[in-house]
């Protein structure tokens, strides 16, 4: 199907058993929690979904429940996070064999690769696949970063749509509108930046507590874009201790346990990761469970009835 790059997409993540085989049920139970809520698609075998520990054969399956799942009400996308150009090459031309919607491509890891060689790395893997492409712009994190000479050196490849902004700059999103227009849409990455993103102009997010609050985020993104912000920053506010766990290195951990407490998943994670433990886990545990008390329900309500309504209201 189709992707309309705007609203909420989570990043799943991956779920394990004690046995570390993939808990399929689990999976789509988060999934059926996401839709339920209102995202606009998902993101599979993401840096969230332990991507850098997942077989191509595992994520071939959490594709194949993830089509499920969706049944066609959703799109499906697929994260490529590749050393070589030949390996994601490989790994987008399966994405589309498996039925999936789009890909979210990383810059080639391992190598910190120059401009030349990513924007080279880009345009072949987008000419490889007639799937929608989101890059993924994670400097921070991954150690190289999408300049916008790059942006415009990838502007005539027609599959390459929209962005990932996870540069921490939230003028970014202004850089990109100044010079592009909406040639490529622009989805806020990092979850601290939520409201600052969607407020300068942002197309969306792929948001990461998502996970384990669904609900939330879609009532930010669906206030934001029916100009109440002011609703918007009384949620974003209530979640932004649990947003912090999106930018520390064990996130992955940190956002399975939010999800424990949701209801939404388990700890379970895949070696080298070991799950929180001693007084790291109990502080995340403290900030969880004061969220939960505190959480904004009627007013998450209200935001997620602006969807439903698909009602533009006054300016607040």
């Amino acid at each position: 199907m189709a992707i309309e790059w705007k609203g909420v997409f989570p990043a799943v993540t991956t779920k394990f058993k004690d046995n570390d085989a993939l808990d399929l049920p689990l999976f789509e139970k988060n999934l059926q929690a996401q839709i339920e809520a209102g995202v606009a698609g998902i993101i599979i075998g993401g840096s969230l979904g332990e991507s850098s520990t997942i077989t191509v054969e595992e994520l071939g399956r959490l594709v194949a429940s993830g089509l499920k799942v969706s049944a066609g009400r959703i799109p499906v996308i697929v994260n490529i996070a590749a050393g070589s150009t030949k390996d994601a090459v490989g790994i987008a031309k399966q994405i589309k064999e498996w039925g999936a919607d789009g890909i979210m491509l990383l810059p080639p890891m391992r190598y910190k690769s120059t401009p030349e060689e990513t924007v080279v790395f880009f345009r072949t893997v987008a000419k490889a696949t007639d799937l929608p492409v989101l890059l993924y712009n994670n400097p921070v994190d991954y150690k190289t970063e999408i300049t916008m000479d790059m942006f415009d050196a990838l502007k005539d490849i027609p599959a390459i749509q929209a962005v990932k902004e996870s540069t921490r700059d939230v003028s970014n999103v202004i850089r990109m509108r100044n010079q592009f227009g909406d040639r490529f849409k622009i989805l806020c990455g990092v979850d601290t930046l939520t409201f600052e993103e969607l407020a300068a102009g942002a197309d969306g997010l792929v948001a990461g507590l998502v996970c384990a609050f669904p609900r939330e985020t879609v009532a930010i993104y669906n206030f934001i874009k029916n100009n109440q912000h002011q609703k918007a920053l009384e949620i974003y506010r209530w979640f932004m201790p649990l947003l912090e766990f999106d930018i520390t290195p064990q996130l992955v951990q940190y956002i399975k346990l939010a999800e424990v407490y949701t209801g939404l998943g388990n700890e379970a994670v895949r070696a080298p990761r070991l799950s929180l433990t001693g007084q790291q886990r109990a502080a995340a545990i403290n900030t969880i469970e004061a969220a939960i008390r505190t959480r904004p329900l009627k007013l998450v309500e209200q935001g997620l009835a602006l969807a439903a309504n698909k009602e533009l209201t006054p300016q607040d």
